[in-house]
């Protein structure tokens, strides 16, 4: 679960860092191994289709291929000309990341009007969006993004740094947005032509090249020349970054003619071969005015934006919490707690990242040397809160999953991580899954645990952990308490409630991935509270 607005992100959640951004789509019925995807093949070729050469891009050469679709598009001096635009537009992304049923996946809403100016290298962007997740009344919210290749701020009374994601999206927007995509690429010395690939059932001109280190290829239709398509392979600082080298396909689709451009309005992104976002633009403006007021940033909060660490933020060690005798709760963004039984220690989540979950298991060693760690626990399919699972397979531990989302960790533990190596591409190994699918005691002795399934509608990819010695119950990602003591998302907590009765758990005390301990008669009068 990633909470509703950023006004409700529980304890610090890095309110830029998580709000996807990018090109757009929608997508019905895919599974969770679709979305750990092997890697696709670039422009797959189709079944079928009209195999004709396109003989004029490819006698033209990769620059004259180019060429020729800079004329398509209007001409190389109208695109070269251009030297800021404006943007209305509207997207809908597929959340793919969220723990709740996988495949067809909710959806959010967002309207933005993007100014971007090319000769300042910078961009402008407000944001409206509609999250499907908030509590009723609370689904829209606003912001104001301004950023460029070095850095870029959220505005609001004090600009705040924002994520290394929003950085990475005003860099490709400048330079392999329509208008610009054909002249960064003429730019590139390493321009070249790849195989032919069917693309929609027409034979593409590959054309390829080299763009800050990341290859780039374009698909040229050959009966209009217009570039249809761009792939990228990247490792990204948004939520897909726990999936390595993923490989980005953006369709440029219903082309429209804007003051002697033509330019598609509509652009479709897949990722790993799901479909992802789609984006529509409304109206196009070209050579808006630009406004330095707009534009102007906290110089101070642009530059800790591109120091961020992002997914890779060190675990903060030496700063837990004693919740018994020998469980120790460490308070994050994303919480970890170590267990501490006869025969060694449990790791309770491995979330975020290789480095977050590796500083994890030091900090176990640390506190208890000489201690086996004997296995981890991952209790959600929500993509932070299993970021860290490869690192566990890596050091050789056992990891508990729940049954239902096996076909999903499958999918991370072989995803490549060629760009980034992690300790897991450094030395594979083969995970060793302890697979949850009904009540699980796990250890002796105080803090023996109970691991149960919960199996509701919203909680149907998660399993909560019950020590009965201190009638304490971690209920993985269900239990959120905002500033003033509000619980998020009320049905989370009613399917746990339901769980514990189901199973006749006495109950004390709970605590969650987002969640410090909170008093069960208090949670339960908040679930009682929120249905009248």
């Amino acid at each position: 679960m990633i909470v509703a607005s950023r006004a409700n992100l529980p304890r610090g959640i890095f309110t830029c860092v998580f709000w996807t951004r990018g090109f757009v789509i929608a997508v019905m019925g895919l599974t969770a191994i679709t979305i750990a995807g092997a890697q696709q093949e670039a422009f797959p070729r189709t079944s079928t289709g009209v195999k004709v050469e396109d003989s004029a891009c490819q006698k033209a050469g990769p620059k004259g291929c180019l060429e020729l679709a800079l004329a398509a598009m209007g001409g190389r001096e109208r695109l070269d000309s251009i030297k800021s635009l404006g943007m209305d537009t509207v997207r809908h992304t597929l959340l793919v990341e969220q723990s709740y049923r996988q495949a067809p996946f909710i959806t959010s809403y967002e309207h933005l009007k993007v100014k971007v100016d090319f000769v300042g290298n910078r961009i402008h962007r407000e944001l409206h969006e509609s999250w499907p997740e908030s509590d009723p009344g609370d689904s829209e919210s606003d912001s104001v993004l301004v950023a460029g290749p070095a850095g870029g701020v959220y505005r609001a009374a004090h600009d705040s740094p924002c994520s290394l994601s929003d950085i990475d999206w005003a860099r490709q927007t400048l330079s392999l947005n329509p208008t610009h995509l054909l002249l960064t690429a003429l730019q590139s010395p390493k321009l070249e032509f790849e195989q032919p690939e069917m693309i929609r059932s027409s034979l593409h001109s590959v054309v390829s090249f080299v763009w800050q280190g990341m290859p780039v290829r374009i698909a040229i239709n050959p009966w209009n020349h217009l570039p249809d398509a761009i792939e990228t392979v990247e490792q990204f600082h948004d939520h897909w970054y726990q999936w390595g080298d993923v490989k980005r396909r953006i369709y440029f689709e219903n082309w429209k003619l804007f003051h002697g451009l033509v330019y598609p309005t509509n652009q479709v992104e897949e990722r790993n071969g799901v479909l992802w976002q789609s984006s529509q633009v409304f109206n196009l403006d070209l050579n808006v005015p630009v406004d330095e007021a707009e534009f102007r940033m906290d110089a101070k909060a642009a530059e800790l934006s591109a120091q961020y660490k992002g997914w890779e933020s060190p675990f903060p060690s030496g700063k837990g919490t004693d919740l018994a005798p020998g469980i120790t709760f460490y308070e994050h963004s994303w919480n970890s707690t170590l267990v501490k039984q006869d025969d060694g220690i449990i790791v309770l989540e491995a979330p975020l990242s290789g480095v977050y979950t590796k500083g994890l298991l030091e900090e176990a060693r640390r506190k208890y040397p000489g201690i086996a760690i004997k296995a981890v626990l991952s209790t959600s399919d929500s993509w932070p809160h299993v970021g860290g699972v490869r690192q566990a397979v890596a050091a050789g531990l056992p990891v508990y999953i729940l049954d239902l989302n096996r076909p999903l960790l499958d999918g991370l533990v072989r995803a490549p991580h060629k760009l980034h190596p992690d300790s897991l591409a450094q030395s594979p190994k083969t995970p060793n899954w302890k697979i949850v699918s009904q009540k699980l005691q796990l250890g002796q002795g105080p803090n023996r645990m109970e691991l149960y399934p919960l199996r509701g509608v919203s909680t149907e990819r998660q399993y909560m952990v019950y020590f009965p010695e201190h009638h304490l119950l971690y209920v993985s990602d269900t239990l959120s308490l905002d500033d003033k003591g509000v619980l998020y998302d009320p049905e989370l907590m009613r399917e746990v409630i339901q769980a514990v009765e189901r199973e006749k758990l006495q109950v004390n005390t709970a605590f969650a991935m987002h969640q410090g301990p909170v008093a069960w008669t208090q949670i339960v009068a908040l679930v009682d509270k929120a249905r009248k």
